[in-house]
């Protein structure tokens, strides 16, 4: 129904994009570019104060994140921006969860029947936290006493022919593993997807285990516990999850450890086993930190009578990772990441175009709303949070133009996301690079992994401008001394004149539905491609859908923005990592019934799952 409706919009629409097309073909081109020549050492004097030590790398939440807002706020006061966000000011608040520490309820002890073999072991034996065991972030907060069962490295893969859970029942018993998998410590190989903690605790769960503890292997040499850290999902895994002292097991394996790990990594062997006349007692509680973050907004108020009402919006986050941990590349690196390229780039974006249309603002016909939005890095929570409180009505909004990464272009190459979104985006980007100065590849799809895409699951239309990754994404090395200021000037100024004119144009532009190909895939590796985009700014028991590719599986089988996935296939889905999971679990082609909840109801759709490509 809905592309037949726009297509019959479409001949409506389209003599007023030859009209603009005209329009701008005949407009003087030299008076526009220098209105928009923006100076190369102004974008860098702002990134290098960005990307400063004295903002803490702008993690949301943060002492330095604030700062950073401040220092924005008052750069929109300065270059005349009316105050957009809550009560008069240019804040828009809302908390997040921003990481966990350890409650005070924090269990492990061992109890030992009489004819256990280690005769120093007898009666109960209790250790203590963060010196002989500690919580993962995600362990499920009750308490379990249950008799203990060796489960390798806690994967099962029949697709290449290992499972540790072969020959034993788990079922009511608290799983012991190892940490990693028989290809050590590698993030890739062909175990990469079965090696995460989370998921080797979904797979402890689906098999029925009431606990899980994770050990280092003798291979891995330091017999260390992991540290509490949070990985930006505030659910749990269904299950108390402990990391402890391998010296608390060892003995109590009748064969060595070393051997067994040797065993398992040269030749896959199964080398389970219940380890008799022990049993674990094991009490997780793991407190939640809620912390207070900002989007920065400020407005250039239109002039048309009929137009000023309508909101052409410019955005980039300015959040950045910190002092490294969940989303550094380093992970167990605590150092400064300055985020000069991501995302201060993008941010002294927004602040050069508030500053260049501001000096215009007499010309502006619409008005047009410049974002700095935090907590990106989180999973688009600023944007998330603005779609859902918006300064200005969704349906005023006409366009949205997102900058991420804009300052390291090589060989003059743009990714352009989004161009699918409306169909006066192509034209009025090749309008404004008439002479392909700048290389760009353009991709139809509104979804990707930055804000535009809060925007394109509310039916708006968007485009998101980006340089590429390079070595130095979300790692302490991107600094402003790498930051290619004249291409992002040149950036700017495409991007500030495609503004310009959906500013000034007489028709807001048609959204149209992109087509979308598979995204591709990050963490757990799987082959089989669904099309749900997951809704990061809500908390629910399920996986909660933000939006649907157009044409994805998902959208065949009536999938929506909203639904609560609760149930894929056989497994309940209490969380993304659930879903994530979940999907592992299948291959292409194959027909999954998936139980959602729509509203007050509960309805089951069956998709047809298709390929990754």
């Amino acid at each position: 129904m809905a592309l037949s409706a726009s297509l019959r919009r479409r001949p409506l629409i389209a003599p007023v994009v030859l009209v603009l097309l005209f329009t701008l073909a005949s407009a003087a081109p030299a008076q526009r570019q220098a209105w928009l020549s923006i100076p190369p050492d102004s974008i860098l004097h702002r990134i290098r104060v960005l990307s400063s030590d004295s903002l803490e790398g702008r993690r949301a939440g943060t002492p330095g994140a604030d700062k950073a807002a401040r220092y924005l706020a008052a750069l929109f006061k300065e270059l005349g921006a009316h105050p957009a966000g809550d009560s008069g000011t240019y804040f828009q608040s809302f908390d997040f969860v921003s990481g966990v520490k350890l409650g005070p309820s924090n269990v492990f002890a061992l109890q030992f029947k009489p004819n256990t073999q280690v005769s120093s072991n007898k009666g109960s034996r209790p250790y203590v936290l963060e010196k002989d065991f500690i919580p993962y972030a995600f362990a499920q907060e009750t308490t379990v006493t249950a008799p203990i069962v060796f489960v390798g490295y806690g994967i099962s893969a029949p697709e290449l022919n290992y499972d540790d859970y072969k020959g034993v029942d788990v079922r009511g018993k608290v799983a012991l593993a190892l940490r990693y998998s028989p290809d050590g410590e590698m993030r890739r190989g062909k175990f990469a997807k079965h090696t995460g903690s989370r998921f080797k605790a979904i797979r402890a769960r689906q098999k029925g285990a009431v606990a899980l503890i994770l050990i280092s292997g003798p291979a891995q040499g330091d017999d260390q516990l992991p540290k509490l850290r949070y990985d930006n999902d505030p659910s749990d895994a269904g299950l108390p999850v402990i990391g402890a002292k391998r010296s608390l097991f060892e003995p109590l394996i009748v064969e060595s450890l070393e051997l067994l790990q040797a065993k398992m990594d040269s030749t896959l062997a199964n080398v389970s086993r219940e380890i008799p006349n022990v049993t674990a007692t094991v009490a997780t509680d793991v407190v939640k930190l809620h912390s207070r973050t900002r989007n920065v907004l400020g407005c250039l108020p239109g002039n048309d009578p009929t137009l000023k009402d309508q909101v052409v919006v410019i955005g980039a986050h300015y959040d950045h990772l910190g002092y490294g941990g969940e989303g550094s590349l380093v992970p167990d690196t605590v150092a400064l990441h300055p985020g000069a390229d991501d995302n201060a780039s993008g941010t002294a974006g927004i602040v050069e175009l508030l500053s260049a249309f501001a000096d215009r603002a007499r010309d502006l016909r619409r008005s047009v709303l410049f974002i700095a939005f935090s907590a990106e890095e989180e999973g688009t929570l600023g944007s998330q949070y603005y779609v859902k409180h918006p300064a200005f009505p969704l349906t005023a909004t006409v366009g949205m133009i997102n900058m991420d990464m804009i300052g390291r272009m090589k060989d003059s190459t743009l990714i352009v996301y989004g161009i699918g979104t409306s169909p006066i985006w192509k034209p009025l980007l090749l309008q404004f690079d008439s002479d392909s100065s700048i290389h760009l590849k353009l991709n139809p799809d509104g979804y990707g992994p930055s804000d535009q895409s809060s925007f394109y699951a509310n039916d708006l239309p968007v485009l998101f401008l980006f340089s590429g990754l390079h070595e130095d994404y979300h790692r302490p090395s991107d600094t402003w001394e790498k930051i290619n200021a004249p291409e992002e000037a040149r950036v700017l100024r495409l991007a500030g004149e495609v503004a310009f004119a959906v500013d000034t144009m007489p028709a807001r532009p048609l959204f149209t539905k992109a087509d979308s190909a598979p995204a591709p895939s990050g963490g757990r590796v799987y082959g089989v491609y669904v099309g749900t985009v997951p809704d990061f700014g809500e908390q629910v028991n399920g996986f909660k859908i933000s939006g649907v590719r157009t044409g994805s599986p998902a959208d065949k089988a009536g999938l929506m923005k909203g639904d609560i996935i609760v149930k894929f296939g056989n497994m309940d889905i209490k969380s993304l990592y659930d879903y994530t999971y979940a999907l592992g679990e299948h291959k292409p082609g194959e027909e999954v019934a998936v139980v959602l909840r729509r509203g007050d109801k509960i309805l089951t759709v069956t998709v047809k799952l298709e390929q990754r490509k």
